[in-house]
């Protein structure tokens, strides 16, 4: 059964449909979420109100982009309703924020490194996930999309509703910020 045959299912309130997709995008817009949340229980937050809009909107689905497009594109509006809602209750963020390690998953291949280079590798994602935190929330989506999601200009100018100019010139300033961020911690680089 093809995508558009599920989302045909779906439009007709097919529930084992809906699943289907839900299954298959979950983890891709839990990712989105927390690339530009920073937040685990907040991407999760966030997911379950993407898939309550997909479930309540199915209908409203034109197809004249792709189904992921448009999912990925309703991503990126909550993620950026609740930054906002974020900067409305505190004017302050924290750039020093401490993040739980505990519950991510490492492959380890059999050649694995040693635990003093882990320590590394963790300190530097670390630092990049801050340095992430601390840029503009315009930067953070386009760089959690191309840079984390491998998404194409073109498909983060469909999401984020952008001209592919803008999105090329937002990737190559938050990349630029970036840089300058990490300058500052140029032992872990």
């Amino acid at each position: 059964m093809t995508e558009n045959d599920i989302i045909k299912k779906c439009k007709d309130g097919n529930r084992e449909a809906f699943n289907r997709l839900v299954e298959k995008y979950q983890s891709q817009v839990v990712n989105i979420a927390y690339g530009m949340l920073s937040d685990k229980e907040d991407a999760y937050d966030a997911t379950q109100e993407v898939f309550i809009r997909v479930y309540k909107n199915i209908g409203s689905f034109k197809e004249k982009s792709s189904f992921s497009t448009w999912l990925y594109r309703i991503t990126a509006n909550i993620c950026s309703d609740i930054l906002r809602k974020r900067q409305k209750s505190t004017n302050t963020i924290s750039i020093n924020q401490v993040y739980d390690d505990e519950n991510k998953e490492i492959d380890i291949k059999d050649e694995s490194p040693m635990p003093e280079e882990m320590a590394e590798i963790t300190e530097r994602q670390r630092a990049v996930r801050q340095a992430i935190c601390e840029l503009s929330d315009e930067y953070r989506a386009v760089i959690t999309l191309c840079d984390i999601e491998g998404m194409s200009y073109d498909e983060i100018s469909q999401v984020l509703g952008l001209p592919s100019g803008t999105v090329k010139s937002r990737i190559n300033r938050a990349r630029n910020s970036l840089r300058k961020i990490l300058s500052k911690k140029r032992e872990l680089f």
